[in-house]
């Protein structure tokens, strides 16, 4: 019985010590290589077999000095206001969405632009304890090794906005017939107003929720996006001590 529990404390040390070895690898690579797939695409294409409407991937990778400053600060302003200050979570955000949430049946989220590309990029979109507890190890290292402008260049070209739609180059191709650099800040605003359920609510026919919501967004007094390349923790490691500039 002794040796048996010993081998599977060591199954479990050594799958243990595998899964943070290879999420470690595949955070170091997406910092500097476009990630060509997630869980979320397949798991959507997937569904969709045998279906009256086989959903396909259509996405377009850009980097982000190829993103409109609109479509990024209309992010910011939807999703994530204090996103450049925090370091992967908001708890103010996360207190007040407690309290609301106390008092009101629909409920309401705090997720920061961090975890919703940690959960984006290397889990399931299912909410349960389990998912939320990978997702806050994956925000944390994503954060540790991912300048800032890695984690909003990486969520905006992988979030969903449409049927088999990823990534806001394949958004701004489809809807506006135009790339995601050219983008107005209305068009972008439009883009963020649909991202609590991009399933629910449509670029191409928006609700009155969805437009009520475009207007907050464009007149919402946006956070400054930094003019200098952000550091993350690991460039301390390799001593790049250099310093940030508004």
């Amino acid at each position: 019985m002794t040796k048996r529990w010993a081998m599977i404390r060591k199954w479990i040390l050594q799958a243990m010590l595998l899964f943070f070895v290879s999420s470690l690898g595949f955070v170091l690579l997406y910092r500097f290589v476009p990630v060509p797939l997630t869980p979320l695409m397949l798991i959507r294409s997937l569904q969709s077999v045998g279906s009256d409407q086989f959903v396909g991937i259509h996405k377009d990778w850009v980097p982000l000095e190829e993103i409109s400053p609109s479509m990024q600060r209309a992010v910011l302003k939807a999703e994530d206001y204090r996103f450049f200050e925090h370091s992967g979570f908001d708890y103010e955000a996360i207190q007040k969405a407690m309290k609301y949430n106390q008092t009101h049946k629909r409920k309401k989220g705090a997720s920061t632009i961090s975890q919703q590309t940690a959960k984006n990029v290397f889990l399931w979109p299912q909410r349960d304890w389990i998912r939320k507890g990978f997702e806050a190890y994956f925000t944390v290292l994503i954060e540790f090794v991912w300048p800032k402008e890695r984690i909003l260049e990486v969520y905006l070209n992988v979030i969903e906005l449409g049927s088999g739609v990823y990534g806001v180059e394949a958004a701004a191709q489809k809807y506006f017939k135009r790339s995601a650099k050219n983008l107005t800040p209305h068009q972008a605003s439009l883009i963020a107003a649909v991202l609590p359920n991009p399933r629910k609510f449509r670029i191409d026919r928006p609700s009155i929720y969805v437009m009520a919501r475009q207007r907050r967004i464009l007149n919402r007094v946006a956070p400054e996006l930094p003019k200098t390349e952000d550091s993350s923790m690991l460039d301390f490691l390799d001593l790049k001590f250099d310093s940030e500039e508004e």
